[in-house]
């Protein structure tokens, strides 16, 4: 079997992904399959910076409100429709380009992961849900902490369902969720990926994040929260556990004044960045590129087509 060529572009928040891959899907052929945890999610538009119509400028985008803010989406959900919409744009004899910085999100694309393995267990579920009721999440995140030190320092301390999913994976297999997420690390089969990530100076990167945050709060960050608690969508729920959502729930709550939440999402936002970054430093087949190195932006877009095109040997493009 051919193996598909795939394109992937990542990189911390702010950097300026999407704008970039705008104009290399133009040069490319492609389409955009995003791979964002919270872009996923409808009506969670300004708190994510998702594209507009506008400036698709008619690239078509993947994986965009793909479901409700208060439906299950796991990562084995986005890799099954991730290798749907693979199909569908290979099928147009276009270029698949992956772009985002959700590192699990595009491991499991990159490495073969296969998440059949870990059986759910309906009964294990509703018992550690009982103990959430009894006596809370910090019961079931410390018994994460002694199987799964990794997973328990990514996962917060109220995401309940993800912790439930990581106790039971770890029951139902013998092995930490880690190892399926992190350490499991055998190249995709299916897949002939060339790989970009994005980099610049880390104070400009940071001086990029404030001024986004000042700019989602300026566009209505904070009644668009309003809405989604407004429609019923619950501060517990994951999608409301993001960046930007959490920090201004806690401000509509009076727990937090407007300036106390601003400053607590900038440095959240750039702690999440610097992260970022050090996920995707693990994988040694990245080829990185620092923004800053170039002198124009015509340049920087040049440079990144002809590597994904000697890469891939792409020639009809």
């Amino acid at each position: 079997m051919d193996k598909k060529s795939i394109f992937l572009l990542v990189g911390p928040t702010a950097i300026g992904k999407t704008g970039l891959s705008i104009e290399l899907a133009k040069k490319l052929n492609g389409e955009i399959i995003s791979a964002d945890s919270i872009q996923i999610y409808k009506y969670m538009d300004i708190g994510t910076a998702k594209i507009t119509e506008e400036e698709k400028e008619g690239i078509s985008h993947y994986m965009i409100d793909e479901v409700f803010p208060d439906q299950e989406f796991s990562v084995s959900d986005f890799q099954k429709r991730a290798y749907e919409y693979i199909d569908t744009i290979t099928s147009k004899n276009k270029l698949p380009i992956i772009v985002g910085g959700t590192g699990l999100y595009t491991n499991s694309i990159i490495y073969d992961l296969d998440f059949t393995k870990a059986i759910s267990n309906w009964d294990l579920r509703e018992k550690y849900l009982k103990e959430v009721e009894i006596y809370g999440n910090e019961y079931i995140y410390e018994k994460l902490k002694k199987i799964d030190p990794s997973s328990a320092e990514r996962l917060h301390i109220n995401d309940t369902k993800r912790i439930i999913r990581a106790l039971e994976i770890y029951h139902e297999t013998g092995k930490p969720m880690s190892h399926f997420y992190k350490d499991f690390r055998a190249p995709n089969k299916k897949f002939h990926i060339a790989k970009i990530g994005l980099t610049m100076d880390r104070q400009k990167l940071y001086s990029r994040i404030n001024q986004r945050v000042d700019n989602m709060i300026d566009n209505g960050l904070i009644e668009e929260v309003e809405k989604l608690l407004n429609m019923g969508y619950s501060e517990n729920l994951t999608s409301m556990k993001g960046l930007g959502y959490k920090e201004i729930v806690k401000y509509l709550k009076g727990e937090y004044s407007l300036d106390e939440a601003i400053e607590i999402l900038k440095r959240d936002t750039r702690r999440y960045a610097k992260r970022q970054l050090t996920w995707f430093r693990r994988d040694g087949g990245i080829n990185w590129v620092n923004i800053d190195e170039f002198d124009n932006r015509d340049n920087l877009v040049q440079y990144i087509v002809n590597y994904v095109k000697e890469y891939l040997k792409i020639s009809r493009i």
